[in-house]
């Protein structure tokens, strides 16, 4: 596990969506720090594709992708998938190029499916940080899928049973999701955070994104050295 924090900086965040990680990286990039978006560069690859259906912005996404019971789910989850890879693989090879760069990266959800060498080269080159969200948040979080739904990979996670709605099903399923890749984004992390803990720095910070910032900054430093 690292000590400290990657010089130059470069912090990845990791966590289901809906767990603060593009909050946060607003936040940094408001107070100076170079970020990129993996959704947003994920959205333009497929934009040729989304147009097709009339579809924009992350909730075209998932509404390109549709749900998980859906007949085309299957395909575009793959879709999805290859082009999230496509996006880590330029970011990681622009960070090896130049070691200088400093960058808060906005993962997605589903980046620990994006496979070991990929995964590698992320903890080789940013110091990764999983935003971890408790038991009565994770019910917001799926409350918050069933009424605005954005990209999800359920990875056969989804698995109806005989007279449930779709709805039902994911409300069943869905816990079982997060707790499959809590234990991912663990392995993966450097450290974890709370998101309890970064709400109250967020309440607590004056609103100069620079105070901001650097309150949250000092929290990722001083879990890494417990």
């Amino acid at each position: 596990m690292a000590s400290q924090l990657s010089s130059p900086l470069r912090i990845a965040l990791v966590g289901m969506s809906g767990a603060g990680k593009t909050f946060w990286t607003k936040r940094l990039a408001a107070s100076g720090y170079a970020s990129i978006s993996c959704d947003d560069r994920i959205e333009t690859r497929l934009q040729s594709r989304l147009a097709a259906g009339g579809h924009s912005g992350i909730h075209g996404v998932a509404a390109w992708m549709g749900w998980p019971d859906s007949a085309t789910y299957s395909q575009r989850e793959s879709d999805y998938l290859a082009e999230e890879i496509g996006v880590l693989d330029d970011v990681l090879t622009q960070l090896e190029r130049d070691r200088s760069r400093e960058l808060i990266l906005d993962t997605t959800g589903s980046v620990i499916y994006t496979g070991n060498h990929v995964l590698l080269r992320l903890r080789r080159q940013m110091t990764v940080v999983y935003l971890a969200t408790s038991p009565e948040e994770q019910q917001l979080l799926i409350e918050r899928y069933l009424t605005d739904p954005k990209p999800v990979l359920w990875r056969g996670a989804f698995q109806p049973k005989p007279g449930e709605t779709p709805r039902e099903t994911v409300a069943r399923c869905y816990p079982a999701l997060i707790a499959a890749r809590r234990q991912s984004y663990e392995a993966l992390a450097h450290c974890t955070v709370p998101l309890a803990e970064l709400q109250l720095i967020a309440r607590d910070a004056s609103h100069d994104p620079a105070r901001v910032a650097e309150a949250f900054l000092e929290k990722i430093r001083a879990t890494l050295v417990r």
